[in-house]
């Protein structure tokens, strides 16, 4: 994990003193060179003395009233290339994570003790410091001395990381996007091999050495499981490549050439079945149906007439379900893992990385989350956050706003909030007698909700103040487009906002001057598309008629709330929301739904400039396929439901194009351009198109699989590729449907692209959730094409460019196998 300097940069502990109020007690190692006070009063929050623990949130740097300016300067760490693009030159943001207790004490006067300790980090993830920062708050009250201090702010900072697999933006999207415990495992160093608590059953004597146990026995061996990790420590070096070919059957002359857009080893293994390309005796359809179903008795077991011909399948799921695994070389039986998405007897969620903090002889088990952006900041829970707004109890309140209201008088209260994050409006939850940890909670939730978890759009985390007291109230009241959250109710009237969510009553009030502060005029593409649409919905109708039902419409719009419809998409989209919750779909199933709704909403923004302004710098231009070229943006079912979807999106789009917010994108889209492996045509489009479309035309299909089996020729573009068809969409069900396609250059071209797939261990995990008749189709196949190449006696040679095939050529590419 890229970073430079410590962990922690300061520890601050805070006190209340009942003749001088809060007081900051001690900064350790150096004074931040910022106003004391308002560190203190943000460390003891209004109502603290009434609960026992409270954690609240703040930041630094994020204006002038709160940057620190330490005497020595703090060390700088590597950018995240994630969003520092559209930052600038600012200050780097610190977070603080700060624990405050009372502790009642009848002796002391007013009867409790309260004191504050909090830490100021670098990193996002602030929630893995709370066990240490808990231990340390407690070591203080019984042993108060800067000591304390000193003991945490160097236990922090002994935290290895070193290790820590850096994650690319794609291969976060992909981690985020499924659930097993073991993708990417081959990123993370070969694990240390734990002290064994029992005695060894055959007297073997085992020693120590560094971290690791030596036998003395020769009894000891190693599970094809573990091989299996030793080799894919390092999957993408052609020496691992070439040990795995030398490893297999080298009956066949293709195995001396192996090349990278081929399997490397002698069979098909997609989670439960093991096809053999290599022995045509094998390959019956009885036999076939078997591997891909899986269960006793098939060759996926490993046993009967393939054992006996020394061929072992490398499929995980292979082992026996009582857990144990024959050891091939002593025939003893070995323990693996139970879990069925464990591959290679990893035992650990490789969404984190383990480490450990140790304070004063207490190992801390640390969970350092590797898929998270800048944007996302703590434990956050958009759940609690659309239940608390979604219950019959919420109320509605104030003036109805274009920015606002995308559904008139029936637009969601989340949907209200998230106009309001986008198009910069000021933003205040109040939390009554809540814990400020609470609504602190909330700030940070409705930031991940605005930005698309951090996906899509940036900018929100630095004008959020997730606790915000009265000490400093007039300059973070001042900062354009605050986020911040309260507990005294005296700022609902005392400082200007333009949205108001009560989390204690469910209240959601718009601020009655919303009109005065941000006037608004009709969109420019509103006659635009009322007439498009009316000519769409009446296509036989005359240009008069035309025109009359446009003046109808428009006298109807200002008696009634005409935008307002029960069955917008964005009401539809909340309650597909809150039925996942009520069904009990996870905190990281309402995620992944959110960052799809923020990136149609800037697509949707792309096409809105195109068809105002003639062009558009946030997406790729609207373009129909077109003889000889690919179409690109955004995909709609039809040109009708285009304009609908504009129409009931150009308010809320104009007032979010004047933040920004709308910059960001832009420059997002260029560095995106600059980057990505995978050019020249828009790859999200041609994926809608497969998964969307209706009767596409096979000469679109043909041009739409030549050019990704082109450009997936790469580690970075094969990852490309998978985080746009992501698991909870289908994975590569679209690309599947090729398998089954009536043109033969359209099925080579997808055997081409699944063959790259197989040689990295993330495709063959997105292969895996294919169904088996899919993943029959695929193996079929590529056992035929592999059996022409082999008959025709031609050796393994680098497949040629589309351009350069021939269709019979198409046919010929030999294909190894796994």
């Amino acid at each position: 994990m890229a970073t430079k300097g410590p962990h922690c940069s300061f520890v601050l502990l805070a006190e209340f003193d009942i003749d001088s109020g809060a007081q900051l007690t001690y900064q350790f190692p150096q004074p931040l060179g910022t106003d004391e006070g308002l560190l203190a009063n943000l460390m003891l929050p209004d109502g603290a003395e009434r609960h026992f623990e409270d954690w609240t949130i703040f930041f630094l740097n994020q204006t002038p009233f709160n940057t620190i300016a330490p005497v020595l300067a703090l060390e700088t760490h590597e950018p995240n290339d994630d969003h520092s693009s559209a930052k600038g030159s600012h200050s780097e943001l610190i977070y603080v994570l700060n624990l405050v207790r009372t502790k009642h004490d009848k002796s002391v006067r007013r009867g409790a003790v309260v004191k504050a300790m909090a830490i100021c980090t670098r990193h996002p993830f602030i929630q893995i410091f709370k066990p240490v920062l808990l231990l340390a708050l407690d070591d203080y009250f019984a042993s108060p001395s800067q000591d304390c201090l000193a003991r945490l702010f160097d236990a922090i900072n002994s935290m290895d990381i070193s290790t820590a697999p850096v994650l690319t933006r794609f291969e976060k999207l992909i981690m985020r996007a499924s659930e097993r415990k073991d993708i990417f495992s081959e990123k993370f160093a070969p694990s240390k091999v734990p002290d064994m608590a029992v005695t060894p059953l055959n007297g073997s004597q085992f020693t120590r050495t560094g971290n690791q146990h030596q036998t003395t026995s020769s009894s000891s061996s190693h599970s094809s499981e573990e091989s299996i990790v030793a080799k894919n420590r390092n999957p993408y070096s052609n020496g691992s490549r070439e040990q795995s070919a030398a490893e297999s059957s080298t009956t066949s002359l293709h195995h001396q050439h192996h090349h990278p857009s081929s399997p490397s080893d002698s069979s098909f293994s997609l989670g439960g079945s093991a096809v053999w390309v290599n022995d045509d005796s094998v390959i019956l359809d009885s036999q076939v149906g078997l591997a891909i179903g899986g269960g006793p008795g098939s060759v996926a077991s490993g046993s009967g007439t393939l054992a006996s011909r020394g061929r072992r399948s490398t499929d995980a799921s292979s082992s026996s379900s009582s857990g144990l695994e024959t050891d091939h070389t002593h025939g003893a039986p070995i323990p693996t893992t139970s879990d069925s998405q464990l591959r290679s007897g990893i035992s650990k969620d490789t969404h984190f990385f383990q480490t450990s903090i140790i304070y004063k002889e207490h190992h801390l088990p640390i969970k350092l989350p590797l898929a998270t952006f800048p944007e996302e900041v703590g434990d956050y829970s958009l759940m609690q956050l659309i239940q608390t707004f979604s219950t019959p109890l919420v109320t509605v309140l104030g003036p109805l706003h274009p920015h606002l209201h995308s559904n008139g008088s029936l637009t969601h209260p989340i949907i209200i909030l998230f106009n309001a994050l986008v198009t910069g409006k000021r933003v205040l939850f109040l939390g009554h007698n809540i814990p400020a940890g609470q609504v602190a909670n909330y700030v940070l939730s409705a930031c991940a909700l605005g930005s698309g978890c951090g996906v899509v759009m940036g900018g929100f985390i630095e004008r959020a103040f997730p606790y915000a007291g009265l000490a400093g109230g007039e300059d973070w009241a001042s900062t354009p487009a605050y986020i911040a959250g309260v507990t005294n109710p005296i700022f609902e009237t005392s400082i200007a906002w333009d949205l108001l969510m009560d989390i204690g009553t469910a209240r959601v009030v718009v601020h009655r001057d919303i009109h005065i502060n941000f006037p608004t005029t009709p969109p420019a593409i509103g006659p635009l598309l009322t007439r498009q649409t009316i000519r769409a919905e009446n296509s036989a109708a005359s240009e008069e008629e035309i025109a009359r039902i446009a003046t109808r419409d428009r006298e109807t719009s200002q008696k009634t709330d005409f935008t307002a419809k029960a069955d917008s998409l964005d009401n539809i989209f909340m309650e597909d929301i809150i039925s996942a919750i009520t069904s009990r779909f996870g905190e990281n199933v309402v995620r992944l739904r959110f960052v799809e709704y923020v990136v149609r909403f800037v697509r949707l923004a792309s096409r809105y400039e195109e068809v105002t302004s003639g062009a558009t710098k946030l997406f790729y231009p609207s373009a129909a396929f077109g003889e000889g070229s690919l179409g690109s943006g955004v995909v709609f079912p039809d040109e009708t439901a285009a304009l609908k979807e504009l129409a009931a999106n150009a308010s809320r789009i104009e007032g979010w194009r004047r933040t920004k917010l709308h910059q960001y994108c832009v420059s997002e889209f260029q560095r995106f351009q600059a980057t990505s492996a995978i050019k020249g045509f828009d790859l999200t489009h041609q994926l809608s198109r497969l998964r969307f479309g209706k009767n596409l035309p096979d000469v679109e299909v043909e041009m739409i699989m030549r050019k990704i089996a082109e450009n997936v020729r790469s580690y970075e573009q094969v990852i490309e590729l998978l985080a746009h068809t992501p698991l909870h969409l289908g994975g590569l069900q679209p690309l599947s449907f090729c398998l089954f396609h009536q043109q033969e250059v359209v099925r080579e071209a997808i055997l081409d692209v699944f063959n790259e797939l197989r040689a990295h261990p993330i495709g063959v995990v997105f292969l895996q959730t294919l169904n088996h008749f899919q993943r029959y189709a695929y193996v079929r196949q590529a056992h035929a094409r592999e059996t022409r190449s082999r008959e025709q006696g031609q050796q393994l040679i680098p497949p040629l460019p589309y351009a350069a095939r021939t269709p019979s050529s198409r046919s010929e590419v030999s294909l190894g196998g796994i």
